[in-house]
């Protein structure tokens, strides 16, 4: 299934509805836009997403760069279920308001897995957060 050229693919409502009451829900993850080659996801930074120094939890970049490259891998393989087997996570500034951006890409795509890459930023372009992840297709 094809993504169409302004962002919006065709599951996006779908994915939209099966996030409700989930954990992503729960942090407050949107997806802005999603292609076969780019998944981006945005996330308004909150109390709750502080740790105790006042910063963005590390947990919250994981799950934001996790589930975007996720997004991406379920584009890739649309007639199977995926799941992560790697998550490589690399932090390098701090966040403390604001808005994360983060967009996954491709690495590479065979037919029992798909590798990507993620990067986290806030809205001025500071990076954040990156990282690779691999998943399993099941």
């Amino acid at each position: 299934m094809e993504a169409e050229p302004n962002g919006v693919h065709p599951k996006m409502e779908q994915w939209r509805k099966a996030a409700a009451g989930t954990f992503w829900d729960v942090l407050g993850c949107e997806i802005e836009s999603a292609t076969d080659s780019r998944v981006v996801v945005t996330l308004d930074i909150r109390t709750h997403h502080l740790n105790l120094i006042g910063i963005v939890h590390g947990g919250v970049y994981a799950t934001l760069v996790d589930s975007a490259m996720g997004l991406l891998a379920m584009i890739a393989k649309p007639e199977a279920n995926v799941v992560t087997t790697n998550l490589h996570m690399n932090f390098v500034a701090q966040a403390r308001e604001g808005k994360l951006i983060v967009t996954a890409e491709p690495l590479h795509i065979s037919g029992k897995s798909v590798t990507a890459q993620a990067f986290a930023r806030t809205e001025s372009g500071t990076l954040c957060a990156f990282g690779t992840g691999t998943f399993r297709v099941v």
